[in-house]
């Protein structure tokens, strides 16, 4: 009788459903960041490498 009582609140308790739910939520948080730092760093790349044309024939290199 006891295990089917401990059952009974094992299956109500809803513990578990909410850290799965902060777990997506933050796995979420992370693949838009990774996302906007992708698209940041691409897009850094290509003023950098301009800038550095752009000093290069400056100097004269």
């Amino acid at each position: 009788m006891a295990a089917r009582s401990y059952l009974t609140r094992f299956a109500k308790d809803e513990g578990g459903a909410t850290a799965i739910e902060y777990g997506l939520i933050a796995s979420f948080v992370f693949l838009v960041i990774v996302t906007a730092v992708t698209a940041f760093g691409n897009k850094t790349t290509g003023i950098m490498d301009a800038v550095s044309a752009a000093i290069a024939h400056a100097i004269g290199g």
